[in-house]
């Protein structure tokens, strides 16, 4: 009797382990869909999907070309190349030329090239970023170095590479509004030690397009201007221009930064007066913000104006988390999602 009672209790035993465990698989299934229904929430995109590898790619048929320094071949070859890739990927394309002289006396031809997607669309937005590199990498460790030119791969070469992206994207899915790019030409060519009001030796080729702006009809909603994005462990801080002039704007991109996962890079975080590309858009009249990897703490990217802004301190996560922020915001601008 007494072994039958241990069996009987055995069997209660297993009985009740066998219900805690079905219960708890069954518990750990819910917890995992709801996980699973979270993250599909917090990710789910009414943007396509932004190919890090591809923008990736797009960096490195800049960078093959050479530092795309105005004046040179190298920048005449790649003028050539990204006019070619914006009318295959359908945008209407033009190039604004203008004779400018840099701060060392010399003079060039300066080439904005600028894409038009559904120009016929009233709301538009602009996206921007410089595709010249700079002749000297005056920043680099090595004074030796200093009179020397550089890839330019983070510093012109990645904000390109993002801009061709999603234009192949916007070919592929139309957005509810309609886009335009511009490139900007000799923004890098100025003077390192610039007294000037406002750096007027830098930026030359939006200082041109703000006084000759060409949108004739049907003004940008606003616009956002990407400077080094594609280096490793970026952070995003907001600028004070930005702050300024497109505040709301500022907020909605970082919004949508944090919301689709990447907060890492979108932090919020002030930051002091840059005189980028973007400062010239708003004198425009286009409320304009700056993506730019530099922070008050640490400067500008750790590479930057230096012999080691080359392809393999390019990192595709970063490509994608700009990539995906801009084209998300372009993609939710005017939906009724």
């Amino acid at each position: 009797m007494k072994k039958i009672k241990i069996l009987n209790q055995l069997n209660k035993a297993l009985i009740f382990l066998l219900f805690v465990s079905v219960g708890f698989t069954q518990a750990c299934k819910s917890e995992n869909k709801t996980t699973e229904e979270e993250t599909e929430e917090v990710v789910k995109l009414v943007s396509p999907e932004f190919n890090a590898d591809s923008a990736f790619a797009f960096t490195k048929a800049q960078v093959d070309f050479g530092p795309r320094i105005p004046s040179t071949d190298a920048h005449a070859k790649t003028a050539a190349y990204l006019v070619a890739k914006f009318k295959s990927f359908g945008a209407d394309v033009a190039v604004q030329e203008a004779p400018a002289k840099t701060f060392d006396g010399k003079s060039h031809r300066l080439k904005n090239i600028i894409a038009a997607f559904n120009p016929e669309k009233k709301q538009r937005v602009l996206i921007t970023a410089h595709w010249d590199a700079r002749p000297f990498s005056d920043q680099d460790p090595d004074p030796k170095m200093h009179d020397k030119p550089f890839d330019a791969a983070n510093d012109g070469a990645s904000g390109v590479a993002v801009i061709l992206e999603m234009a192949r994207q916007i070919q592929i899915k139309q957005p509810n509004v309609g886009v335009d790019f511009i490139l900007w030409d000799i923004e890098d060519y100025g003077k390192s030690q610039d007294e000037s009001e406002n750096e007027t030796t830098w930026c030359i080729g939006s200082q041109y397009w703000a006084k000759n702006p060409t949108f004739k009809t049907n003004k940008p909603l606003f616009a956002i201007n990407l400077d080094m994005v594609g280096g490793s462990n970026a952070q995003f801080t907001q600028d004070e221009i930005s702050r300024k002039y497109a505040p709301e704007i500022l907020r909605k991109v970082w919004d949508i930064g944090n919301e689709i996962g990447y907060s890492a890079y979108f932090v919020n975080v002030p930051s002091g007066n840059l005189i980028d590309d973007h400062f010239w858009v708003n004198q425009a009249g286009i409320k304009c913000i700056d993506i730019i990897h530099y922070s008050d703490a640490a400067g500008f990217y750790s590479n930057w104006h230096t012999q080691l802004d080359n392809l393999n301190n390019i990192d595709k996560n970063t490509l994608l988390a700009v990539g995906q922020t801009v084209l998300e915001t372009i993609f939710r601008e005017g939906s009724t999602n």
